[in-house]
């Protein structure tokens, strides 16, 4: 979703309010987000936080 709005991770990040490095272990599968953090994602990909979870 992140790529495809055309965002680098540091764009995204800054947007959602998390560190790159962060987003970066999300896309690896190297870390669980918490709930709040979905809802940022979300908040920052302009979707709802199920589209996230799918």
């Amino acid at each position: 979703m992140r790529q495809a709005k055309g965002l680098s991770q540091e764009a995204f990040a800054d947007e959602a309010g998390l560190h790159r490095t962060y987003i970066s272990d999300l896309e690896r599968a190297s870390r669980n987000p918490t709930i709040t953090v979905v809802a940022k994602i979300a908040k920052a990909l302009e979707v709802q936080i199920g589209d996230v979870l799918d």
